[in-house]
C-alpha cells in the first residue's frame, strides 16, 4: 500500500506541476525503494479473484504473449498486446479498471504488471498463467462461465 500512495502522490506532482517545472516520475529504483510484503502481496491475482473480478467488470485482462502464441490458442475474453507492443500500445488500457497482466506462466507478466504500475496503472499478474486458467476452465466451469457471460450481454 505504501508504494501505491507513494505512486499516487508522484501522479498528483506530475498533473499538479506547473509546465515549467521538472516532473517527478515514479522509477523503477524508486519503486524498489518502496517495495515491501504488502505489494508482494498486492501485485499477485489467482484464477477465481481474477474471474469474479471480471464478471464484475473489474478488470480488464490483457495477455502479453507474442502474436504467434496468441494464434496457437488464445481466450475470448482475453486482449492480446504482445509485451514488446505495450509501451506503444498504452493507450489501449482502461486506467479505470485492474489490468491483469496474463502469460503462459507469469514471467512477462510480471515485466508487464510492473512497467504499467511504474505509469500509474493499478495492476497484478495472474500467479497460475494461462496454463493454469486453461486447466481451470475445463468441463462444467467452462460451461458455467461461457453461459454467465452470455447472460450478461
Amino acid at each position: 500500500m505504501r508504494i501505491r500512495r507513494a505512486i499516487g502522490t508522484m501522479m498528483v506532482l506530475v498533473f499538479m506541476a506547473p509546465a515549467a517545472y521538472a516532473v517527478e516520475t515514479v522509477t523503477f529504483e524508486n519503486y524498489l525503494k518502496a517495495f515491501d510484503y504488502q505489494e508482494r502481496k498486492d501485485m499477485k491475482i489467482g484464477i477465481p479473484e481474477m474471474l469474479q473480478l471480471y464478471k464484475q467488470g473489474r478488470v480488464q485482462i490483457i495477455d502479453v504473449r507474442f502474436p504467434e502464441e496468441h494464434q496457437a490458442y488464445s481466450f475470448s475474453f482475453i486482449k492480446n498486446i504482445p509485451l514488446n507492443e505495450l509501451p506503444n500500445r498504452i493507450k489501449e488500457l482502461d486506467k479505470t479498471k485492474i489490468i491483469v497482466t496474463v502469460c503462459p506462466h507469469y514471467d512477462r507478466a510480471e515485466i508487464a504488471r510492473t512497467f504499467l504500475t511504474l505509469n500509474g496503472y493499478q495492476s497484478k499478474y495472474l500467479t497460475d498463467g494461462l496454463l493454469g486458467l486453461a486447466n481451470y476452465l475445463r468441463g462444467d466451469r467452462a460451461k458455467d462461465f461461457i453461459k454467465e457471460q452470455n447472460n450478461e450481454r
